[in-house]
Formats: structure tokens, sequence, C-alpha cells
């Protein structure tokens, strides 16, 4: 981690993400608190048809603003994106109808959808040595898991002290310290994409992912992925305290199992991924996700002490599987472009993932509805198997081409 934030440009782009993560954290609490301000018992239909929308945003958004920026300069890109996300987060707390906040969260999570794929896709000229990007990946994993954890505790704490309107100002300084150390951080000296049509800049990093075979196989990995996920972030809630009837603090004792094994991955990761290839990390990731849903078909279908004793490792293994696919991803999406396409390249993996989550999540939450958690947990983990198998097959057969690209040397 030391030599790693040894580098100027690198360090600054880190703290811009934490920053901005923790300041997103602390407007997810403001947002359900807001929402049920505003729609009380409806509060869930609201969070939910914002979750959606930001799905929605994500999905299409990403590769749109990829086109339409494709001649701006990456930093002005993401300051841009950051001094959006303030203002709209400014906007939040005076908004009185429903319809109020659905606008602002289109507008939010465009933004967000245009500075998360350019931020990615940024990192890997900053730190164009293999060995020291893939320990980047690792500490953004690590990053986004310990958001999770944090922000929410954080949010409490605050809240003892402020009404929840004082959490969008912490939001809003996150985003303008975000924007601060992107402004003050030195890029490295790229040339712009030549011109082209709006279509052609459109569908350049789809066109990509389809002549490549690795990007053929994330996007059956991505699937996989969602699908544990999904009955993770879904299901939790209901397993805890509407079939087991534990009290709300064992849901974030369960959701921080699934986040330790991301994590814990994520430390060990970047010493194997130097003995061991991509694919075959990954491939053991997705196949793991099935192995955790089964196993979870099998918790889930009791209420007794036992199943919750046993749901701990389950979790963590699940997160633990997520985190094998994941972090490694972004080195095939590297690989994959040149560095004016990687901005589109990874515009697309981000619409392309959450296209999977937009499929998988109402999935898990409609069928634990009609068939059961158990059953749902075992259909999810047949949709990953067959995920997992296409990935395989994809890359299969690839021969001498299989092996493991050696590390760019700088």
């Amino acid at each position: 981690m030391r030599e790693l934030l040894s580098n100027r440009a690198f360090r600054h782009l880190f703290g811009a993400q934490v920053v901005a993560l923790v300041g997103t954290g602390l407007l997810t609490v403001a947002l359900g608190l807001l929402a049920f301000d505003l729609a009380g018992g409806d509060a869930g239909i609201v969070l939910g048809t914002a979750l959606t929308i930001k799905m929605i945003a994500y999905v299409v958004v990403s590769p749109v603003m990829a086109a339409v920026t494709s001649r701006w300069s990456r930093k002005r890109v993401l300051i841009s994106a950051d001094l959006i996300r303030a203002t709209i987060a400014l906007g939040l707390p005076f908004v009185g109808e429903v319809w109020q906040v659905y606008l602002l969260i289109i507008v939010l999570q465009a933004a967000s959808a245009t500075f998360t794929p350019t931020f990615q896709a940024v990192i890997p000229d900053v730190l164009p040595d293999e060995r020291r990007y893939t320990r980047a990946l690792s500490l953004s994993r690590l990053a986004y898991d310990l958001e999770a954890l944090a922000s929410p505790v954080l949010a409490a704490v605050l809240l003892t002290v402020v009404t929840y309107n004082s959490l969008f100002v912490g939001t809003v300084v996150g985003f303008l310290i975000s924007a601060t150390l992107v402004a003050a951080t030195r890029f490295p000296s790229v040339a712009l994409a030549a011109p082209s049509p709006f279509l052609a800049r459109l569908t350049s990093g789809i066109r990509v992912f389809w002549r490549t075979r690795d990007l053929r196989a994330l996007l059956a990995l991505n699937l996989a992925v969602a699908a544990g996920t999904a009955m993770v972030i879904v299901n939790s809630v209901v397993f805890v305290q509407a079939q087991l009837g534990r009290p709300q603090s064992d849901l974030a004792v369960l959701l921080a199992c699934s986040g330790a094994g991301s994590m814990l991955v994520a430390l060990g990761l970047p010493r194997v991924l130097e003995r061991v290839s991509d694919r075959s990390v990954m491939l053991t990731g997705a196949a793991l996700v099935p192995v955790g849903l089964l196993a979870a078909a099998g918790t889930l279908s009791t209420s007794s002490e036992l199943g919750w004793m046993l749901s701990l490792p389950v979790w963590g293994l699940l997160g633990a599987a997520t985190s094998l696919v994941l972090t490694p991803s972004s080195r095939l999406l590297r690989r994959a472009a040149t560095s004016d396409e990687r901005p589109a390249v990874f515009a697309a993996q981000f619409s392309l993932s959450h296209a999977c989550y937009i499929l998988c999540y109402p999935a898990a939450g409609l069928l634990g509805a009609w068939l059961g958690l158990a059953p749902t947990a075992a259909v999810l983990g047949g949709l990953s198997l067959v995920a997992t198998v296409i990935a395989a097959l994809t890359w299969a057969g690839r021969g001498a081409h299989d092996r493991r690209p050696e590390p760019v040397q700088v």
C-alpha cells in the first residue's frame, strides 16, 4: 500500500474515491429518511423506485456519456460529474414532493454513471505496471467494502447530534473534496479519441466486448456475480427479521460477514495473481457462487439457531466468491482496450454488469415472496451455475493464447 500511495496521482485519485464513497453512503441513509418523511409507510416504494432509477441510469447513461465526453479531458469529466453530484445533493433537503426526488436522483445517478467508469479507465494510465495496478484494484475493492460497513455507522453517530438533512451536507462536502483532489491531480498525457460519428462512439465499448473472448466470458461472469449478490442484498433482511425474528443489528452482522469475505480475498489476491491466471481465479470465484447459493438454500430452510450460525460462513463465502471475480475483471478490460478505447470499454462493463443486477434484484425479491427463501437461493444458484459454464466454454480451446500476459514493464 505504501508503494501505491507514494504515487501522487494515484494518492489523490484514491482519496477522491474514498471521500466520494463516504458521501454516497451518507446520502443513502439520508435518502431513506427523506423518503419516510415524504411518503410515510410507502417509503419502501419510494426507495425501491429510486433504486430502479439508479440501475436504469447506470445501464443507459454510462455508454451514452462515454460517447458524449470522448473528446473531453478525463479531468474535466470527473470534476464536472462531482460538481453535478454536489449540486444535486445540496438540493435534496429542499424537495417537498416524491416526483422531485425521482428527478434529482436521475441527474445524480447519471453523473455517477459518468464518473465511475471514467475514474476506472484513468487508473491503468496512472499505474501502467500491471503488478501495481493489481494492488490498486485490491485497494479499491477494500474501499468499497469498508464504505459499506463504515458509512452506516458514521451516519448513525452523526444522527445522534444532527438531523438527517445535515447528512446531505456531508455528502456535498464529500463530492467537493473529491473534485478538489481530482483538480490537484496531474493526469498522464493521453491522446484524445479521433473524431468519429456518435453512433460509432456509442457502440465502441460493446464492439470491443464482442471481438474479445475474455470480455465475452466476463459478460457471463457478471450474471453469476449478480445472482449471488442479489440474494445477499435483497433477502438478508427477510431471513434475519421475518424468518428468524432476530434484532436489526444481526442484519448488519450478516452483511458484515459478506463484506469480510470480500475484503479477505481482496487483500490476498495480488500475490495469487502473480502465480495464477486471471481466468482460473475468476472461474473459481464464479464456481463458488452456486456452491454458496446451494449452501444458502440449505441454511435458509431452517429457522433454528443452527441456521443462523451456518449463514455467517455461507455469506462470507458468497462475498469471497464475488471478490474473486470482480477484482481481476478490470485487468481483462485494461488488456483488451487501447488507452483511447478504455473509457468506452469501462463504461460498457459498468452498463452491462448493472443490467445483470436489474434482472437479478427483482427476481430475488419476487421469487422470495412467491416461493420462499430456500427455493429462491436454489434457483439463483442454478442461474449462476449456467452462467459459469457459459464463461468456461467461452474460454475453452484457447490453447497457446490462454497464457496470462506478462506484466507491463515501465
